[in-house]
């Protein structure tokens, strides 16, 4: 199974982009194979940025992801 992360993009420079996973997690991932621009939220899998996604998606698959993290440290 792969699990593709939404994050949004804080910059680009060229094929490579910084994005914002939440909570001040900043990676650089590969954005040859969307058109991302700064603000666009995007899935991440394995360091590749591999599809754009809207902002309300996004922050609903965050929200989840969140609440499956804090069930976990219980």
């Amino acid at each position: 199974m792969c699990l593709a992360i939404p994050a949004r993009v804080v910059r680009v420079d060229g094929s490579k982009a910084q994005v914002d996973f939440g909570e001040g997690v900043l990676r650089e991932v590969n954005v040859t194979l969307v058109e991302a621009k700064v603000g666009d939220y995007v899935l991440v899998h394995a360091g590749y940025a591999i599809q754009t996604v809207d902002e309300k998606e996004a922050l609903e698959t965050l929200s989840l992801w969140n609440e499956i993290l804090a069930a976990g440290k219980q």
